[in-house]
């Protein structure tokens, strides 16, 4: 699973992410390209008609109400959808929060992006990382990042503990 997140876990306002931060964007297309990713259908119509589908990878939505346009499967839970890319290699889950929460589960590594900000009305949260991952890597490990847009981010990556190592570290 893949996401940033601002202070108190936001990761959405008003249906849009609350930021800009272009380096989490090149980060995050260097993460995913090449590989299915897993959206729902909100996170999917919130893409911007130019990156819809995402280039390069394999567009899943999950969505109960079944199509949601040219460019993207659907699958009616986070479940199937995962089921359904398990032969394509690494999938990346990439929000919103419901399928964040329902994928929760299933993941064996997250890649978070922390955004030092307080976002005036979030409306969209990350699950809580808990006892139950570790974190393999901090870049940088110490402090942070600055952006280009004045943010100051930092990028972690988490595997479950008692699981073997991912490797994740070596990817960001």
């Amino acid at each position: 699973m893949i996401w940033a997140q601002g202070h108190a876990r936001a990761i959405g306002a008003d249906g849009a992410l609350p930021w800009d931060l272009p380096e989490d964007l090149s980060h995050f297309r260097r993460v995913t390209t090449g590989r299915p990713v897993i959206m729902g259908r909100r996170t999917w119509q919130s893409l911007p008609a130019r990156f819809r589908p995402l280039p390069g990878r394999r567009n899943v939505v999950v969505s109960r109400s079944g199509d949601v346009g040219a460019g993207a499967e659907t699958h009616p839970c986070v479940e199937e959808a995962v089921a359904a890319c398990a032969g394509d290699g690494e999938a990346w889950i990439i929000g919103g929060a419901g399928v964040y929460e329902a994928a929760m589960p299933l993941a064996g590594v997250l890649v978070v992006t922390e955004v030092d900000v307080q976002v005036a009305r979030p409306d969209a949260f990350a699950p809580a990382i808990d006892d139950r991952w570790r974190c393999a890597s901090l870049r940088p490990p110490a402090g942070w990042c600055v952006s280009a847009s004045g943010l100051r981010y930092r990028i972690g990556a988490y595997e479950r503990v008692g699981a073997p190592a991912t490797g994740i570290e070596s990817r960001l």
